[in-house]
């Protein structure tokens, strides 16, 4: 990118645009993981849909490769490429709540922090992440999963509408009666085939949930996995919890001594009232003796937030995902094996159930195409030190590896590294063929391919 290409650059947008000699550069190349050490071309700071217009204009007619930074959540960091045109949408953060009709309109920046505080104000939500600093574009496109997954079903479930940029400049709503093939797209088939600049969602009435995380000694992790999973299949859809290994946190409810020994831990989240939320939370007290718990009563956004500060920006990050049906004791034992060598506090495993609402949805109805699976597993590799590369990338991957012979094919996209190209198709699922035509159709010449790619 030249000089005078720049500055046609500037001209076309209302955002700041910063190049490499820019005050703020390196600040502005950086996305979430710090293992992707990109220096894009331009970052252009869009303030307006039209500004992501013209950034995609600009890069289809100068033949330079195209980055969109959401949230920049995403592992792989596909929110930033060596001299690429990044169109940063962290500008478009405006989220508007219709609590009268159960609806909200969140621009393509919004994280879920954001979204979640506009909407609490209201005693309503819908189904985000767990963790608040991730955006809610790239989550809702490649699906959406979290704490509200079993009683309102995925992100995606709950999208209305979407104002999209596609690969020619011009931006259209796509919905189930304008585009509705671009919409059956967006909802699970990634950044694939347009610039999301605004979601419009449906809401649920939830305001505080009973929730939070108890750990248990690794010699009982089993019976409590074998309990979750019998427990799960016809559990109160108001439940929306996960099992998980982790390390114990420094956190005033764990025992001092205990502090950074791995545990099988359990999250809870109830959307129910408070005391049908303890009886069930008592099955699980009765199969094995917690060490640590702090349950109680809290808004769902505090939930949403509340492990923010063990996965800041700047950790390095690799990640694996798997689809699983029912956790055999095969399975069971596979995860002890390898969950129980959690390298780091910053690193995890959660095993997300996907059932409930999740499973009403017919496999055909939108582009995410794992409706037969029970659970979405995610080894989420983070640490603070690039010397630990190689280390913890091989944990992840021997985890991996060890769960394989247990899980469907393919895994969820939003958890996906950039080494998991080759597992695309599986990666889809079921409607990935579906996904291909889409793809020729709005983008063939795949303009946009930085993401868990769909050739055309």
């Amino acid at each position: 990118m030249t000089a005078q290409t720049t500055d046609a650059l500037r001209q076309r947008v209302s955002g700041q645009v910063i190049t490499a000699g820019d005050s703020g550069y390196d600040e502005a190349r950086r996305v979430y993981n710090f293992m992707i050490d990109r220096r894009p071309a331009a970052v252009v700071r869009c303030s307006t849909p039209a500004d992501v217009a013209a950034v995609v204009r600009y890069a289809v007619e100068t033949g330079t490769e195209l980055a969109v930074r959401g949230g920049a959540h995403s592992v792989p960091g596909f929110g930033t490429a060596d001299a690429a045109v990044v169109a940063d949408l962290s500008g478009l953060a405006t989220v508007t709540v219709d609590p009268e009709g159960r609806t909200a309109t969140a621009g393509g920046g919004v994280t879920w922090g954001g979204f979640n505080q506009a909407t609490g104000q209201h005693e309503l939500a819908t189904t985000g992440g767990i963790i608040s600093t991730t955006g809610v574009g790239g989550l809702t496109l490649g699906g959406g999963i979290g704490y509200l997954s079993r009683g309102y079903g995925l992100s995606c479930d709950n999208l209305l509408s979407a104002q999209v940029v596609t690969a020619d400049g011009t931006t259209v709503t796509a919905s189930e009666t304008e585009h509705p093939d671009l919409f059956w797209a967006l909802r699970g088939g990634g950044g694939n085939f347009g610039v999301v600049t605004e979601f419009t969602f449906r809401l649920h009435p939830v305001g505080e949930i009973y929730g939070g995380p108890m750990f248990f000694e690794l010699s009982d992790g089993a019976d409590v996995l074998s309990y979750f999973n019998e427990f799960i299949r016809t559990a109160p859809r108001e439940y929306g919890g996960f099992p998980a290994f982790q390390m114990a946190p420094p956190l005033p409810f764990v025992p001092e001594n205990r502090v950074g020994e791995p545990f099988v831990a359990l999250v809870s989240c109830w959307t129910g009232s408070p005391d049908d939320g303890e009886k069930v939370m008592q099955g699980f007290r009765d199969v094995a003796r917690p060490v640590a718990e702090h349950m109680g009563t809290m808004p769902y956004a505090a939930l949403n937030s509340a492990f923010d500060a063990l996965v800041p920006r700047g950790l390095q990050h690799y990640w694996k995902a798997a689809f699983i049906g029912d956790l055999t004791d095969a399975a069971i034992q596979a995860h002890m094996e390898h969950g129980s060598r959690v390298p780091v506090v910053n690193s995890t495993v959660h095993l997300y159930p996907i059932n409930g609402a999740v499973h009403d949805v017919p496999t055909a109805a939108t582009a995410f195409g794992h409706r037969d699976a029970t659970y979405a597993a995610v080894i989420a590799g983070m640490w603070p030190d690039p010397v630990d590369n190689e280390a913890h990338t091989r944990w992840v991957q021997d985890y991996h590896a060890a769960i394989a012979p247990h899980s469907h094919q393919g895994g969820y996209v939003n958890f996906a590294s950039a080494d998991d190209q080759p597992a695309v198709a599986a990666n889809y699922g079921a409607n990935f063929n579906r996904l291909r035509e889409v793809k020729r159709q709005y983008d063939p010449d795949n303009l946009f391919h930085l993401n868990q790619n769909i050739q055309p």
